[in-house]
């Protein structure tokens, strides 16, 4: 390469690095850095290190801001500030109170927490990216809850409660979507009309067949065990105490997440889904079958949301209890809004509403604080994170909305 075309590429580069966007953004990782200093496993005593990370961060949002990226630019100003007096109050906290709160497990137990609700997140973009509006999500993860469960003590393994618990959630958003796509009812009247049914017959079923409890010794969906994280240097014990016993839903909710972009984003299957959703009388001009997506998109949401609930009663409790997904459902709906119908950001909102799940329980038991505040935590959180983004949020353009075909 000559020299003139090496020069003109460094410069590209450094082009790229003094973008706005991208020192916006750099701005937002330095703040959050700041005060991850201050936490396990660094839980630094010195304030100077998470200081600079905030006045880097601050600096680079004051950069972004004249440069057209207001958005970005105030993020990174704002979470520089909060970064740096965070750390600089976690100074007067005891570390050993740090260390009994925010340890490897507490972020094991996010994990454990969001995969139920990233299941039917995943779940409820398909569905929404074709147009048609899931409320019932909360339903079909009660549907494979329990039929994951029924299924799993009838047949002895999990891998047929698995299948059930997809099945049953598959034949019940195929429900939602005959009368949504259909007979075209109210998007919204359909899904709480499913909830309420999954809640019925769930109710009903569970009275019936397990009147005297769940059996002991229920198949359960195993625990992936990574003992060879131990032996790498530094963090491997953290990062045994994070990823060494996991569930294998969980690992395979990560794939399910990867899987979601690439389909959506990178295929052809995607690129109707999504053009379905935003102009069905175009994608139906070009030869695209509008019901046939969203049928196939619906019916898929309500797998994926069921592969949730299984995760609940066959992965995570080995029982089942009526409504036991409580409102999850819901939270789910909440993060696909909260990640602009984008997998990869809804899977980070499923991370803030598990950290608060995670979080409820140690607070509750250094803090002493009472444990039906401590419940409605995440719940906060959902809000809180709702009134933050709707009206800047825009849904796909023909969501909600029943096609005739012509």
């Amino acid at each position: 390469m000559s020299t003139p075309a090496r020069a003109a590429l460094l410069g590209g580069r450094l082009g790229h690095l003094s973008d706005a966007r991208t020192l916006g953004s750099a701005g937002i990782a330095f703040g959050a850095l700041a005060f991850w200093l201050a936490l396990p496993p660094w839980t630094l005593r010195t304030v100077g290190p998470s200081i600079a990370l905030g006045i880097v961060a601050i600096a680079c949002g004051i950069a972004a801001v004249p440069r057209g990226e207001r958005r970005v630019g105030w993020g990174a100003i704002v979470v520089g500030v909060l970064g740096t007096v965070g750390a600089i109050w976690l100074q007067g906290v005891q570390e050993d109170t740090l260390k009994n709160i925010l340890t490897a497990g507490l972020l094991a137990s996010t994990l454990r927490f969001a995969t139920p609700l990233a299941f039917a997140a995943m779940g409820g973009i398909f569905s929404e990216r074709s147009g048609v509006v899931n409320i019932g999500l909360e339903g079909m993860m009660l549907m494979g809850a329990f039929f994951g469960i029924w299924g799993s003590i009838w047949s002895g393994s999990w891998v047929v409660g698995l299948l059930m618990a997809m099945l049953f959630g598959g034949l019940l958003a195929l429900v939602h979507a005959f009368f949504s796509i259909h007979l075209r009812a109210d998007q919204i009247v359909s899904g709480f009309a499913v909830n309420l049914m999954a809640l019925g017959l769930t109710g009903y079923l569970f009275s019936s067949i397990y009147a005297s409890g769940i059996p002991s010794g229920v198949s359960r969906v195993p625990n992936v065990t990574l003992g060879w994280l131990d032996n790498i240097p530094v963090v491997g014990d953290f990062l045994q105490g994070v990823f060494g016993e996991l569930n294998l839903l969980v690992w395979i909710m990560f794939g399910v997440v990867i899987a979601s972009y690439i389909v959506l984003f990178k295929t052809p299957i995607g690129l109707r889904i999504r053009s379905v959703g935003e102009h069905p009388r175009a994608a139906d001009t070009v030869g695209i079958s509008v019901y046939g997506v969203r049928y196939a998109a619906v019916t898929l949401s309500g797998v994926l949301a069921a592969l949730g609930g299984a995760f609940l009663s066959i992965g995570f409790t080995g029982t089942f209890a009526e409504n036991m997904t409580s409102g999850r459902g819901f939270i789910a709906l909440a993060a696909v809004i909260l990640g602009k119908w984008r997998p990869g950001w809804a899977f980070a909102a499923t991370l803030l509403f598990g950290f608060g799940f995670a979080l409820s329980i140690p607070l509750q038991r250094e803090a002493d604080i009472s444990s039906s505040v401590i419940a409605t935590l995440p719940y906060v959180l959902t809000l809180i994170a709702l009134v933050g983004i709707i009206g800047r949020s825009i849904p796909p353009a023909a969501v909600g909305r029943p096609y005739v075909k012509q």
